[in-house]
């Protein structure tokens, strides 16, 4: 049996940070990935000569004060290197009208979105109110959820009269925030925040909450901004992985978590994992778990049979939102010209394709060529209960669809596709196992 003072499960961004920062503060951790590589979602795969994103392509609070660059300080390492998106990302609603390119300096984006959504500047106005309220909260570091006396007095000190303001809305939708301001028939503003919450929430303007939409939706602006990071998003990961290799942390890769119980005898977390050929006891007084929450139960037995209620919790959650992501390479000279790492246009048989396209040069494809990657929204179960045959016949039809979009979009011949391949949530479950 290993021992440590803490187990953290999953080497996805999160776990990183939280292994990260606890081994930094001098505890023993261990941490745990089924995967043969960390960063999870931000993590990437290598085809040929190329570097592709697994999911995230882009990064936010690298800015100074922002959330990984007060990280980075903290565990005394170097940010990894990256440029500022500007614009952001490049909006086509396909109605005929003008796309909309969101600016990383803010008067620009303040011309041209009153340009492009005339009469909704109150909306604007007061979810710039919500995300400043939010911002200040935030960085007086108040511990949530609350379990004890001290996390409450940590709360009351971070709480600010303009959060008390802004928490009326704490039940509400971005929509109701719409109706406020007079814009709830606004087709075409809801069009276009349906498409950008849709990224970050995977919700609508009727489900989005409105003090997270209001925040999203300022983050591509001074004074934070989204970044590009050079080489690929493993980047961000391999900087995590430094300081834990630096402050003596265990990091163990391939192992499948089986089963995690609390002794209560001994008071500790016992986790049984396994590889290929053996097996692993690993005991802990704390654990952090970063998988999807829907998964602890499989995982979390006996302790959930004292806890019916948060087992309820769990066994209601709807299935995790699953992604069709398009990965392909292609020669920069035969692309249209871009002005933007990042595109989303209206594609009618699939909602919306969000699109992120690499840098010439920025080490994802060899010198001339880019990679670029397109994904769309899917239901799990569209794709988990088809057998062989249907499932890819399926893929194929959906690769095909896919490129047709990307060919009509930047006048792509089809002959030119140097790589194309889909991965489907079938594929990213197998992974991540």
């Amino acid at each position: 049996m290993r021992r440590s003072e803490v187990v953290v499960v999953g080497a996805g961004i999160a776990g990183l940070t939280s292994a990260a920062i606890l081994s930094k503060q001098g505890l023993s951790v261990t941490l745990i990935e089924a995967h043969t590589q960390s960063g999870g979602c931000a993590g990437t795969f290598k085809r040929k000569n190329y570097i592709f994103d697994v999911g995230a392509t882009q990064v936010a609070g690298l800015e100074k004060g922002g959330i990984h660059s007060r990280i980075f300080d903290f565990l005394e390492i170097p940010s990894p290197e990256a440029t500022i998106l500007d614009p952001a990302c490049i909006v086509d609603l396909n109605d005929g009208s003008k796309p909309i390119p969101i600016w990383y300096e803010k008067n620009k984006w303040i011309s041209e979105r009153e340009m492009q959504f005339p009469g909704s500047g109150r909306f604007w106005k007061l979810c710039a109110l919500i995300h400043q309220s939010n911002w200040r909260f935030a960085n007086n570091n108040p511990v949530l959820p609350i379990s004890n006396l001290w996390d409450f007095s940590q709360l009351i000190k971070a709480l600010a009269p303009s959060n008390l303001v802004t928490g009326i809305l704490l039940k509400s939708t971005i929509f109701d925030l719409l109706k406020i301001c007079g814009l709830s028939k606004n087709d075409r503003l809801i069009k276009f925040l349906n498409l950008q919450l849709k990224l970050y929430s995977q919700e609508d303007v009727y489900k989005t909450a409105a003090l997270y939409g209001s925040t999203v939706l300022q983050m591509c602006q001074q004074p934070h901004g989204l970044w590009h990071l050079k080489k690929s998003m493993q980047s961000l990961s391999e900087a995590l992985e430094i300081s834990l290799r630096k402050t003596g942390a265990n990091l163990i890769f391939d192992q499948k978590v089986n089963s995690i119980n609390f002794d209560d005898l001994n008071m500790c977390w016992i986790v049984s994992a396994n590889s290929k050929k053996n097996s692993f006891i690993y005991q802990a007084k704390d654990l952090i778990y970063t998988a999807p929450p829907q998964s602890l139960l499989n995982h979390l037995q006996d302790p959930l049979m004292r806890k019916q209620s948060y087992k309820n919790r769990l066994n209601n959650l709807p299935n995790p939102s699953g992604a069709l992501v398009f990965y392909s390479a292609i020669k920069k000279e035969h692309i249209k010209k871009i002005v933007s790492n990042h595109y989303q246009f209206v594609a009618h048989e699939f909602g919306s394709l969000f699109v992120s396209i690499s840098d010439d040069g920025d080490g994802r494809a060899p010198k001339g060529e880019l990679t670029l990657i397109a994904s769309i929204f899917t239901k799990t179960k569209d794709w988990f209960d088809l057998d062989k045959q249907n499932y890819l016949k399926k893929k194929k039809d959906f690769l095909k669809k896919i490129s047709l979009e990307l060919e009509s979009h930047f006048d792509i011949a089809p002959e030119n596709w140097l790589h194309r391949e889909l991965a489907t949530p079938l594929g990213f479950e197998k992974m991540d196992k």
